[in-house]
């Protein structure tokens, strides 16, 4: 299927199995859903965006996260716009900068929280290493953090639980692992940081059968696997207030597979330890990852 503008991401994720549409965010800022049986019309389209969309996230479909089927997607204009596809033309949250703030590229989102109707998050990484959560329950932000570097990938280990981790990965080659089951008034959400490969870490992708492990891609080629969980996750801070606890990370195992950057990456619901990856070799790789049923 050819069309006219490039295509930089695309979604399965607000849809459920029996339709699976594809939601896709094109370098003209154009969100399309499409009916891949009848692809040559959109069945939603909206201008979404005055720029490129580089990242798009879906839930509530495919049966992950409770509540309304909702798409995010983040732009190089800097907003991020929260979309129901049941709702024409305009975005049911837009998430941008304040008047006279610097736009900030938007180069990943994810959505997480979603295991009950009225909960949800949102959460975006942006080029200057800052990270912002939005609370769409509230239609707030509940919490933001720099991590120094450009935010290329971030999520939750779940969407459809109450928010427990989130992995955010940067240029650079560190990946940093929040505990986001407390939240303390001051400190925020602990975090552990970790480097991983020797350049830019373009994606992180949680097992699906056990949210302790999760595999990250990197920009010399090779895939690592994590085992991060801490002993306990929370202790009280000198005045007697909870504070969360990053615990520690430990690789697993790692393999080298290009020579070029491994740019996405994605675990199969089904069969625990197949996982496919493409990178800028041209190359789709189909991987199986063994004994993760022993850790």
């Amino acid at each position: 299927i050819e069309k006219a503008k490039p295509i930089k991401c695309g979604t399965f994720g607000a849809t459920s199995l029996q339709q699976r549409y594809l939601a896709t965010g094109d370098f003209a800022g154009n969100l399309h859903i499409w009916n891949l049986e009848a692809p040559e019309i959109p069945v939603y389209s909206v201008q979404g965006h005055k720029e490129i969309i580089n990242t798009i996230d879906g839930v509530g479909g495919l049966g992950i996260g409770e509540g309304a089927p909702e798409i995010v997607t983040g732009s190089r204009d800097g907003t991020v716009k929260v979309w129901d596809p049941r709702q024409k033309d305009d975005p049911v949250a837009n998430m941008e900068p304040v008047q006279g703030e610097n736009k900030r590229d938007c180069w990943t989102v994810a959505f997480g929280s979603a295991y009950n109707q009225e909960e949800r998050v949102v959460c975006a990484g942006y080029d200057n290493g800052d990270i912002k959560l939005f609370d769409l329950r509230n239609m707030s932000l509940r919490w933001e953090a720099n991590i120094k570097n450009g935010v290329c990938s971030l999520e939750f280990d779940r969407k459809d639980i109450s928010m427990n981790k989130l992995v955010a990965t940067s240029l650079e080659g560190k990946f940093h692992v929040f505990d986001m089951r407390t939240q303390h008034p001051t400190k925020g959400f602990a975090s552990v940081s970790e480097k991983a490969h020797k350049s830019t870490v373009w994606q992180v992708r949680h097992l699906p059968q056990s949210r302790e492990l999760f595999l990250t891609a990197g920009g010399a080629g090779s895939l690592h696997l994590w085992n991060e969980y801490p002993i306990q996750r929370s202790k009280k801070d000198s005045e007697g207030v909870e504070m969360g606890v990053a615990g520690s990370v430990s690789l697993l195992q790692n393999v080298t597979l290009s020579t070029q950057p491994i740019s996405s990456l994605d675990w199969s619901p089904d069969k625990r330890g197949l996982c496919i990856c493409s990178s800028f070799d041209q190359m789709v790789r189909v991987l199986i990852v063994t004994k993760l049923n022993k850790i």
